[in-house]
């Protein structure tokens, strides 16, 4: 069973019941962008990891998305059940808090 696919199915159905365009980006090779979803003029980069334990999975997941440099929303999803954070301006939160966010 492949957890990560798994989530990012969750995450998927979720922004594709809210009406969202969903695409997946590339930065370079070897940054890719899980989700990027946009709607009404408002756009939103995802990237989905089980967890972020480990130093090398937490640069890959934050370090794509700090490579952005515009000012959309940017999201760390995990299976983790924890209390929502940031850091550098992108926010991490669990499966369960963005499926139940508006």
């Amino acid at each position: 069973m492949d957890t990560g696919a798994i989530l990012e199915n969750a995450v998927y159905n979720k922004l594709s019941t809210e009406g969202y365009d969903i695409r997946i980006g590339m930065l370079q090779r070897s940054k890719d962008i899980d989700f990027i979803a946009e709607k009404d003029g408002e756009r939103k980069y995802i990237q989905v990891a089980v967890n972020v334990y480990d130093e090398a999975t937490s640069d890959r997941e934050f370090g794509n998305l700090e490579s952005i440099g515009d000012n959309y929303e940017k999201l760390v999803v995990t299976l983790l059940d924890s209390t929502p954070n940031t850091q550098n301006g992108i926010k991490m939160l669990s499966l369960r808090d963005f499926l139940n966010m508006p």
